[in-house]
């Protein structure tokens, strides 16, 4: 008869592999572009600095002059009552937010928009920044944490600063029941078993009176879903050879 191993589990999607959204705080997101005005600024007001579970650095409710209120990420420095600009003509300071072509070059910035007014996509991990490198035809050349270049519209907006929470990877979790509560906040499962070191009833690569898959373990694209574990459609395997 069989039974559904983990891989198949995961994608029904059940309450036990989702995250826990219920707790979130709500989406981070510029305001509008519509909101700006003639003026070309936006004055708003940090009005409250939070906790989201699941996410690693504290999030600020940010009140705008016109009466509305927005959720974004905290640059390091940030404090309740701290004045934010937003729009091309605000100036350059921590926690401002502005288009990419008015950003000087060198300047550290995260939250970028991928697509000018999609509220942003890039950068956006607690201690993390970008930095600007160059601009050309139109487009800003942006250097991300991962220390790839890659290319921006100059419209796209960024806050100036850095994620503040940089210090959080520093601190160990100390036991094994603090990581599986963060990695059950993100909807991830820990801890992580091995297929060869499950029983051959819950995984492909089970079974066996040692730790050893039993065969090649590149599987195809287009497997079933009980068949479909261990290298997906892989373009090599093993060591690379020298010479």
């Amino acid at each position: 008869m069989g039974k559904r191993i983990l891989v198949q589990r995961r994608g029904r999607g059940t309450s036990t592999f989702r995250a826990h959204t219920f707790r979130r705080r709500g989406g981070i997101k510029y305001p509008p572009l519509s909101l700006m005005g003639k003026a070309g600024v936006l004055s708003a007001t940090v009005e409250d600095l939070m906790h989201e579970t699941g996410r690693g650095c504290p999030i600020a409710r940010i009140s705008l002059e016109n009466g509305e209120s927005y959720l974004a990420l905290v640059p390091e420095g940030t404090a309740v009552g701290d004045e934010i600009r937003i729009g091309p003509k605000a100036g350059i300071r921590t926690g401002f937010i502005l288009p990419l072509g008015r950003i000087p070059e060198g300047t550290p910035i995260f939250n970028i928009e991928g697509q000018p007014g999609d509220g942003g996509k890039f950068v956006r991990s607690s201690g993390t920044y970008a930095t600007i490198t160059t601009r050309a035809h139109g487009k800003t050349f942006v250097r991300l944490p991962s220390g790839k270049t890659h290319a921006f519209s100059s419209i796209s907006r960024a806050t100036i600063g850095v994620v503040s929470g940089g210090g959080r990877p520093e601190k160990p979790f100390m036991k094994a029941g603090n990581r599986h509560k963060l990695k059950r906040a993100k909807g991830q499962t820990y801890p992580k078993v091995k297929g060869v070191a499950m029983n051959a009833v819950s995984h492909p690569h089970g079974g066996g009176s040692h730790q050893h898959p039993g065969g090649p373990t590149s599987i195809g694209r287009t497997a079933p879903p009980g068949q479909k574990v261990g290298q997906i459609a892989p373009r090599r395997t093993g060591l690379k050879k020298r010479g």
